[in-house]
């Protein structure tokens, strides 16, 4: 596919990368067309690099890996006419540092980031996922041992279809992809992470995740 990765951070580059390895093409979108940390990420993984709405508008697939507040800004430059039909990956977390470490998560009235994103661009499908790990764990799952989970939240069934084709082809096994349901689950996943900062503080390192263990089974 032709995949848009909005956000030049460590997820960004990290999300990028993998996608490229499995043969997609991909633009790494930024504010300006010349972000320095695009350029190089382009010249090192022979992938494309433009401003926001340059990249989705290339796009058939888009992810936003910004940071979550500043999320939908990113997605109103990157253009509803752009993000038209399209099925958006939503791995951010709106998490406000303002008052130190720990993060508050922000949830704009009461309810989820991507469901915000969801109103906002009404003709978008949106689907959350990958939001409850660090970005190794993302695209390498087997860096933590055993059975352990990545949640799938979204009102459109097939673009959840898309998006759990591609968690699989990261490493994820079907059996450990939990679909949520409907978008307004992304409220719970997206409030695990005041548990996964304060677990990270405790161990000291990103290299871990949840597992749900059911009786039976």
């Amino acid at each position: 596919m032709q995949i848009a990765v909005l956000g030049t951070g460590e997820v960004g580059r990290r999300l990028a990368t993998k996608l490229v390895s499995l043969g997609h093409e991909v633009t790494m979108g930024s504010r300006t067309a010349d972000n320095a940390e695009a350029v190089k990420w382009a010249e090192e993984h022979d992938g494309g690099h433009g401003t926001f709405a340059d990249a989705a508008a290339a796009a058939e697939l888009v992810v936003n890996a910004t940071g979550g507040l500043v999320s939908l800004a990113v997605l109103q430059a990157a253009g509803a006419d752009n993000l038209r039909g399209k099925v958006l990956v939503d791995v951010s977390n709106a998490l406000d540092f303002s008052e130190g470490f720990p993060p508050k998560v922000v949830s704009p009235d009461g309810r989820s980031l991507a469901e915000q994103l969801q109103k906002a661009f009404p003709e978008t499908r949106v689907v959350k996922t990958l939001n409850t790990m660090t970005n190794t764990v993302m695209v390498e799952p087997g860096r933590v041992p055993g059975a352990h989970n990545v949640f799938v939240s979204g009102d459109d069934e097939a673009a959840k279809t898309v998006v759990t084709g591609l968690l699989g082809s990261f490493g994820w096994p079907a059996d450990r992809i939990i679909d949520l349901g409907d978008l307004s689950s992304a409220r719970a996943t997206e409030q695990l992470l005041p548990l996964w900062l304060r677990l990270y503080g405790v161990l000291g390192t990103g290299d871990f995740n949840f597992t749900v263990s059911v009786a039976g089974s």
